[in-house]
């Protein structure tokens, strides 16, 4: 008779996968919770502690921790020597496990959990056992996903022998272990504020295989971390299947929007950049607002919306061609008016983030590791420059541009006017041609940049930049300052009656 060793924190589905086992002529064995389970379901089961011939002690620590256990698994069933060794010691062997972990990630997660308690979720026996049947997978079945149950029982009433899939789900257990193992690292380093431990073990799960990447005929897919949220929160309501670069300007405009918390906000975002970012008192007025800012490129945009979309809103989304919209939420007739544009991808959620996780760029060999970017937009922080103080209406710009100039590329220089950008210019290799692109782009399009407010990712390093500014009419510039020129960049500024506010933050987008 086959032997089963089922022990799981996660009993969805495990009745079910015994039951089927039961009828196929498997025996039963089981810990704890898992045994209660079963036999409350009306299944025999072999407690482990007769396996072993040894109780359960120390709280449960020590269980399966026992060559009775371990032998059962780990004896080559092609070696004689090992089967005469395992029947001498009186060991049976175990032909499948189900396993899996007490619920470490998800008890840390929660508020107000101590050290203490977290440790007691660390579990010793149950990553034991998968190592176990995972490294014998020649001869053992083993399971840590409940979601494979249906997939194992299958082949085990087709009385298929599938070395195959025993090698796939072995494969499986591995990188669970791993990851598991990884957020226990996490949390030691995190509890003792230690932002970069000496190994940074980072573990990912497969959302989806992607039909290619950046371009055709790279192969791609998108990982998520477990419980983190963020874009595979997002529940898509319609449009085709989410490809690479949808994922990555998604992300782009979700950054854009961020750092306008609850206010009503909309970000228009080609190649993960902003081609116009606005607020306004309804959704529909932000979006124009920011559509006006340069049109021509939004073409083919993904949009972001921190708040919902109204059925007014999506009429005029849908009269543009856009690749995404994502937004809190979609009322029934925006759903509608959205869905008739057939390849337009719509997602739902808000995509949160932890705002202490760290940034990774990758680079040939390795990874470079950050922290995330402090929010911006802390006026308390500001230094008034000038001989000028900038007006309210002014202030009030600034700091729209300042939060919206933290998500163009850098170089970076967005003009301002009104709580909406009228001219973005991102990416260049000098300031003084981001804001030359910025006036430019203002002017193709029909905007007065006279009166505008002008926002730097970096500071100016010469005063042409200011000069540039000035000539466009801009009013009020902000920026980090920093630089060895600040003098003669003020100087400027003053000569041409411009308002300038430092704000002593850099927030370079590479």
């Amino acid at each position: 008779m086959p032997r089963a060793l089922l022990s799981v924190s996660d009993k969805n589905g495990l009745v079910d996968f015994a039951k089927g086992l039961v009828e196929l002529g498997w025996e039963l064995i089981s810990t704890g919770g898992t045994a209660k389970a079963l036999r409350g379901a009306g299944l025999a089961v072999r407690d482990v502690s007769d396996v072993t011939g040894f109780p359960e002690m120390l709280d449960g620590r020590v269980k399966t921790l026992h060559p009775g256990v371990h032998g059962g698994l780990l004896a080559r069933r092609d070696l004689p020597d090992h089967m005469a060794a395992i029947s001498e010691a009186g060991i049976t062997p175990i032909d499948l496990v189900a396993v899996n972990l007490y619920p470490f990630a998800d008890t840390i997660r929660k508020q107000g959990v101590t050290p203490e308690e977290a440790i007691e979720q660390i579990d010793i026996g149950g990553p034991s056992m998968l190592r176990s049947a995972a490294k014998n997978f020649a001869a053992v079945t083993v399971i840590v996903d409940p979601g494979d149950y249906e997939r194992v029982l299958a082949g085990l009433t087709d009385k298929h022998d599938d070395p195959e899939m025993r090698r796939d789900l072995a494969e499986k257990v591995f990188e669970h272990t791993a990851a598991y193992d990884a957020a226990i690292g996490a949390w030691f380093a995190g509890n003792r504020g230690e932002i970069f431990p000496d190994r940074l073990l980072c573990a990912l799960e497969r959302k989806q295989t992607l039909r290619y990447g950046e371009n055709p005929g790279q192969l791609a897919a998108f990982y998520d971390e477990e419980g983190a949220g963020g874009l595979s929160a997002l529940v898509q309501k319609g449009g085709k299947e989410l490809s690479f670069n949808n994922l990555l300007d998604l992300e782009g405009a979700l950054f854009a929007t961020d750092a306008f918390g609850e206010d009503i906000c909309c970000a228009i975002v080609k190649h993960t950049t902003p081609c116009g970012i606005a607020t306004g008192s309804t959704a529909l007025e932000a979006y124009k607002k920011a559509l006006a800012c340069d049109p021509v490129s939004a073409f083919g945009s993904a949009i972001s919306f921190t708040v919902p979309v109204d059925d007014e809103a999506a009429n005029a989304v849908a009269s543009l061609f856009v690749e995404c919209v994502v937004a809190p939420s979609f009322s029934e007739g925006a759903l509608e008016a959205l869905g008739r544009k057939k390849n337009l991808r719509v997602l739902e959620g808000k995509a949160q983030w932890d705002r202490d996780a760290l940034d990774y760029k990758r680079v040939r060999g390795g990874m470079l590791v950050q922290q995330r970017a402090e929010s911006v937009g802390d006026e308390n922080q500001w230094n008034v420059v000038t001989a000028r103080q900038p007006t309210d209406d002014e202030r009030r710009d600034m700091l729209f541009a300042w939060r919206a100039v933290a998500s163009v590329k850098s170089n970076a220089i967005v003009l301002a006017r009104d709580s909406a950008t009228i001219g973005i210019g991102a990416g260049q290799m000098s300031r003084v041609d981001a804001a030359f692109m910025a006036v430019h782009k203002a002017k193709a399009v029909g905007h007065e940049t006279a009166g505008s407010v002008l926002g730097s990712d970096a500071f100016f390093p010469f005063r042409d930049g200011i000069d540039q500014a000035a000539e466009a009419g801009v009013r009020a510039i902000i920026q980090p300052g920093g630089s060895v020129r600040d003098e003669e960049v003020i100087a400027a500024a003053n000569e041409h009656g411009i308002a300038m506010v430092f704000t002593g933050q850099r927030q370079f987008r590479h």
